[in-house]
């Protein structure tokens, strides 16, 4: 592992481009303190169960969730940037070893699970998925939908890093936020 500018790059080259960027101190310590919670809960991730860059399954045992990553937005499938952001999910997922760490917070009004997400590497480090995604431009903060969230603030922050460094979505500022295309469509 290297790091260059900011960013944790790994030796293999298919996740170069998807390794994730390091956070400022005060966001590891927001993040530390919700992973570290009794209250999360260990799953494993359905194989194949990564749809888009804000939703997969998870099971433990015989009982398995839908889960929908808490005041995050990842662009759709069909929408510019959607395939992205879903194999971005795959490649922060696949640095662990298949278990998940969520806190659960709510479901929705379609019967998912709202969640925080973390990933524990090999290394021993975390990945905060919700800020990571929003954090590497492949994910809006839904600010909507964030107020139930344990660590709001720390998406808040995630998405200024992504906008000064126009990362993914933000390369496009005038592109369509996914609750803007959703209800075109």
């Amino acid at each position: 592992m290297v790091i260059v500018m900011g960013v944790v790059v790994l030796a293999e080259p298919l996740l170069w481009r998807f390794a994730p960027k390091l956070f400022p101190s005060q966001i590891n310590a927001a993040i530390d303190a919700a992973a570290g919670c009794q209250n999360t809960e260990w799953y494993q991730v359905v194989e194949g169960s990564i749809y888009d860059g804000d939703t997969l399954r998870v099971e433990r045992g015989s009982q398995e969730l839908k889960i929908r990553f808490c005041g995050i937005d990842a662009p759709e499938l069909k929408q510019d940037g959607g395939i992205e952001a879903r194999d971005h999910l795959r490649s922060l997922v696949a640095q662990g070893d298949g278990s998940i760490g969520l806190v659960l917070i709510e479901k929705d009004q379609y019967k998912r699970t709202v969640a925080d997400l973390f990933v524990i590497r090999s290394d021993g480090l975390e990945i905060h998925l919700n800020s990571q995604m929003v954090m590497d431009g492949m994910a809006y903060h839904y600010e909507q939908y964030s107020s139930s969230c344990p660590q709001p603030d720390v998406l808040v922050r995630a998405e200024e890093i992504a906008k000064e460094q126009s990362a993914g979505v933000w390369a496009k500022p005038g592109a369509d936020k996914p609750w803007e295309y959703r209800k075109r469509s």
